[in-house]
């Protein structure tokens, strides 16, 4: 039935933060509402960290969705979006939480946007526990050309744990399917 809420185990595969990332990006992209339960549920400090909850802020700004269970340490979220929209966007994750890893919730549904979006996300960029920023613009952006992506990410600041402080600019052009790589 269409509307229906798709429900998310958050524990299943590593049980961190990277099925929370994926889910809300899918659901932004394909305009399925979800459900995520057990967030980080196998993390020592399970549920949204600063660095989750503005990554899924900033999805379901863009998406204008319906959102429930924003908020530190939830285990727990429901993302209704609505439309893929554009236009420029601030988000600060407060802390050192990684810019890129806030990315990659965001990028799938900026790619497939109705309009262009631009967006400045504040954290870490360089961060132990997750890809710098010199891998999506030197690995991962060009890769993701090559599928008719345009993406371009400014480094403006850098940001290292434990203060953050790090600023990104990312630019998108909308596109209406991906290609293969061949």
């Amino acid at each position: 039935m269409p509307g229906e809420l798709i429900e998310i185990d958050g524990s299943m595969g590593e049980g961190g933060g990277q099925i929370l990332r994926n889910a809300v990006a899918l659901s932004a992209v394909l305009l399925k509402p979800i459900r995520v339960y057990n967030i980080r549920a196998r993390r020592s400090n399970p549920g949204l960290r600063p660095q989750h909850l503005t990554g899924v802020r900033a999805v379901a700004a863009l998406s204008s969705a319906d959102a429930s269970g924003l908020r530190v340490g939830s285990r727990e979220i429901t993302f209704k979006p609505r439309r893929l929209g554009g236009g420029r966007m601030r988000f600060d994750a407060g802390t050192a939480g990684s810019t890129t890893l806030m990315l990659q919730s965001l990028m799938p549904a900026m790619a497939f946007s109705e309009r262009p979006v631009e967006v400045e996300l504040r954290g870490g960029t360089n961060n132990p526990m997750a890809p710098p920023v010199e891998y999506f613009q030197y690995v991962l952006l060009p890769t993701l050309e090559r599928m008719g992506c345009i993406f371009e990410l400014e480094l403006l600041r850098r940001g290292f744990y434990p203060r953050g402080g790090g600023v990104v600019r990312a630019r998108s052009t909308p596109i209406d399917e991906l290609k293969p790589i061949r």
